[in-house]
């Protein structure tokens, strides 16, 4: 429970408690807080934050549902009020000897590069990834994304992975990092919900796997001999792995080869296809599990 849901009276108390054992840092070229260094920096944060096991997780919503999926944290970096808000968090942390740093607002943004108004950052331990075969098991439908490279269209894919009834999403070699902060923050978090694994190689080698597990392969492509979004949603197979391509040239030759099917989306007005993003929505609610209703809805 956060301070906002206690009763008025109790909120003193609670802040009281709340910022007992935190740490308040005045220097942003403080040691202890290189996790949050430059998080605005792309291309120093890819190479950075796996070479060192860690994530960052931001906003208070982000970070319960990482915790909720039992990702540990590091530490926590947040302005004096979010310590009200996230009070249980705070305290099972100061329970658990996890650092929570506290600052004002132009201290953390000489740290991280941005104004944080989304309540917190928590620096997160990366969750070891889990076989591609275990993740395979029992599921029936499976998001391969290949190459995409923008952090807000692979949050966007997960955000509705996890909507449209996916079991578990497969990310190629090259493609961008599911937990980089803009990544998890576009997702609402649900890169912690959905389960997700590196797959290589591919696409020889990774094709031929989901094949052995019992799934047919379709490739969302701009060829002569796809089948429409439509036909392959009236009688789609029981087990399906969905392979959606980078922004701009779409699935490699060798993809679309290695599939069992290429599917396209209709397409009016003269446009020939829609951003990644867009056609991923668009292709899981066509072909999700029967399991979801017409109406959004989970029946049984």
């Amino acid at each position: 429970m956060s301070a906002t849901d206690l009763p008025a009276a109790e909120v003193p108390r609670v802040v009281a408690e709340a910022t007992d054992g935190v740490e308040w840092i005045a220097d942003p070229t403080d040691p202890r807080l290189a996790d949050y260094v430059a998080l605005t920096d792309v291309a120093l944060r890819r190479r950075t934050e796996p070479e060192r096991g860690l994530y960052v997780a931001e906003s208070e919503k982000v970070i319960r549902r990482a915790l909720a999926a039992g990702h540990r944290p590091r530490s926590f970096l947040m302005a004096e009020r979010w310590l009200t808000d996230l009070a249980d968090v705070v305290a099972d942390a100061r329970e658990g000897g996890i650092p929570i740093y506290v600052g004002e607002h132009d201290v953390i943004e000489a740290l991280t590069g941005f104004h944080l108004h989304r309540g917190a950052l928590a620096a997160m331990q990366r969750p070891v990834l889990p076989a591609v075969g275990d993740l395979l098991a029992g599921a029936r439908r499976v998001l391969v994304l290949e190459d995409i490279v923008d952090h807000t269209n692979v949050g966007a894919c997960f955000r509705s992975a996890a909507a449209l009834g996916v079991d578990a999403v497969l990310v190629t070699p090259r493609c961008a990092d599911p937990l980089y902060r803009r990544a998890v923050r576009v997702s609402m978090g649900t890169v912690f919900q959905v389960p997700w694994t590196r797959i290589e190689p591919w696409p020889l080698g990774g094709a031929e796997l989901l094949r052995e597990n019992g799934f047919t392969v379709a490739a969302f492509a701009l060829t002569e001999t796809a089948m429409t979004l439509d036909e392959l949603s009236a009688d789609p197979p029981e087990r399906l792995a969905l392979v959606l391509g980078t922004e701009g040239d779409g699935l490699t030759r060798h993809t679309i080869a290695a599939a069992d099917l290429a599917v396209r989306i209709p397409m009016a007005g003269g446009v020939d296809s829609l951003n990644v993003a867009a056609a991923c929505a668009v292709a899981l609610w066509a072909l999700r599990p029967s399991a979801i209703g017409a109406s959004g809805a989970a029946t049984v």
